[in-house]
């Protein structure tokens, strides 16, 4: 893999030079690409400090791939699209529930035992193992998300192929993102967070806790915790105004899950329509 990389990242460097009649390194790109497909490689993770770590070279070479591949049309019965990237094929030897309407690009990787709604995941991305993507969800580019995950109807989790060293969204094993809820520019969701319906997370949002007032994180739901999309009171120059940010609203004992139930009652309690 090591001289994949090297090879990867000199293609980039002289990336301007480089047309889609060059086999070559197509077949360097496609080998890249692959990996991502096959789950071998991904285009980032959590290391042993808890930091995420983005492999560069694999974004490098989704890029190139853009840049090397046609436009081809497929036809399917009455519809007709016009594309440089292939589908995912082979769900039922990978274990993956596909419902009609649902879409994922080659070079994304999903999991056995993912069921996939009438959705869209995007290259680059992951879905772990027992991962519901609900009905109108969206999985961007080079997101992370993982096992047991259950992405509710019509999240919109952002994907990042530039600029270089952007971090793309991570949504954690054992996760709950509420319906409509939006995730982008390296928004993280701890393990086993629940983040309530209609939330917006950003990388730079604050993240406050409601029993202290405190800010205890920037785009980060920690681990096993409960919370909403909410909004502080800010004066500018201007006037005041109110700027969105996230409210935990309880943490939980590691290992701690809920049924709609117990969530629909801690929502409840603190004043939020589930």
């Amino acid at each position: 893999m090591d001289d994949l990389e090297a090879s990867v990242h000199e293609l980039w460097q002289r990336r301007s030079e480089l047309s889609s009649a060059d086999n070559d390194a197509r077949a360097i790109v496609s080998a890249a690409i692959e990996l991502l497909d096959a789950g071998t490689a991904r285009v980032a993770e959590i290391d042993a400090s808890g930091e995420v770590v983005v492999h560069e070279w694999l974004r490098e070479a989704i890029l190139l791939l853009f840049l090397l591949s046609r436009i081809k049309t497929t036809e399917l019965g009455p519809f007709e699209f016009a594309d440089k990237i292939p589908l995912k094929r082979n769900y039922a030897a990978l274990g993956v529930r596909v419902v009609p309407g649902a879409t994922a690009r080659w070079g994304a990787f999903v999991e056995r035992g993912v069921i996939l709604m009438p959705s869209y995941v995007n290259i680059g991305a992951r879905v772990g193992a027992e991962t519901l993507v609900d009905t109108w969800a969206t999985v961007g580019s080079c997101a992370q998300v993982g096992c047991r995950v259950h992405l509710s109807g019509g999240v919109g989790v952002g994907g990042v192929l530039e600029p270089p060293n952007s971090v793309p969204v991570v949504v954690e094993d054992d996760a709950l993102v509420g319906s409509r809820s939006i995730l982008t520019e390296g928004a993280r969701v701890g393990r086993g967070a629940v983040l309530g319906a209609g939330s917006i997370l950003t990388g730079s949002m604050p993240v406050i806790d409601a029993a202290t007032g405190e800010e205890i994180s920037r785009g980060r739901v920690p681990p096993w915790s409960v919370a909403v999309g909410a909004s502080r009171r800010r004066q500018f120059a201007g006037g005041e105004f109110f700027l969105p940010c996230v409210l935990v609203l309880r943490h939980l004992v590691e290992g701690e899950r809920h049924d709609k139930a117990q969530l629909n009652q801690i929502l409840r309690d603190a004043g939020v329509n589930a």
